[in-house]
């Protein structure tokens, strides 16, 4: 419809109600449901309850974190390694064991202590009665640092939010630090690993128990008598759930 050539028709105002209104309408409402639960009502204040309940997000899971790390370029190490080695082991793990970074044999591999060192420290899980699929096995770093070198402090600081994510997945019960690197890197201090080896510690609420790395002992077989003894109170813990 032409409206005469007097320019387009005015365009229709709509009344906005003022917040301070609508405050005063939801708490009209928010009175009027308290009524009807007060009375009895309860059947339907209770279904309005629940769909206004917002859904709880989904508890993170091991396949969630390794999917964020990706091809992961956040760090130097990046450059020179072959694979990356998140972890491996049960996702409910009531023991997990936290090493230094992966090695040769690791890094060709992408599994965690699968050499020497992995060997020897298999065959401390199964003198414990427990398999390595019963437990988890992580390192500080997930890519091998040059020439097997300890972790550089930015590289940790890098790499530690997705260990600490993993742990808070698995939820252990005990968190066993293989050797200085490890222990230092997760309990933040310098102290040496042959301070405090033996000696519960404690990282959010878990137990944590420093001992030598398996590499150490391939070198120093006479302390493999302190680890075990170390091993013996783990067990002990576990098998017998107290608290410290």
């Amino acid at each position: 419809m032409h409206n005469g050539g007097q320019g387009e028709f005015p365009k229709t105002q709509t009344m906005q109600p003022s917040r301070n209104h609508l405050s005063e309408v939801l708490e009209k409402i928010q009175d009027r449901l308290i009524y009807y639960r007060d009375i009895g009502i309860k059947e339907f204040y209770g279904k309005l309850e629940e769909s206004m309940t917002v859904p709880k997000k989904h508890k993170e899971t091991l396949e969630d974190i390794r999917s964020d790390i990706g091809d992961c370029t956040r760090c130097k190490l990046h450059h020179k390694r072959t694979h990356i080695v998140f972890g491996e082991g049960s996702p409910k793990a009531k023991l997990m064991f936290i090493g230094e970074g992966p090695g040769h044999d690791e890094d060709v591999t992408g599994r965690p202590f699968v050499g020497r060192a992995g060997q020897l420290l298999t065959k401390i899980i199964e003198a414990m009665k427990l398999k390595r699929e019963d437990v988890y096995i992580a390192n500080i770093a997930k890519c091998r640092p040059p020439n097997n070198r300890a972790p550089e402090p930015d590289e940790v600081a890098t790499c530690e939010g997705f260990l600490h994510r993993q742990i808070a997945t698995i939820q252990p019960k005990v968190i066993v630090c293989l050797g200085s690197v490890a222990a230092q890197n997760l309990l933040k201090t310098e102290r040496k690993i042959s301070s405090f080896r033996g000696q519960w510690q404690d990282w959010q609420g878990i137990f944590v128990m420093p001992t030598y790395h398996p590499a150490f002992l391939l070198r120093n077989p006479a302390m493999k008598k302190e680890v075990w003894d170390d091993m013996k109170k783990v067990m002990e813990l576990l098998k017998k759930g107290d608290k410290k």
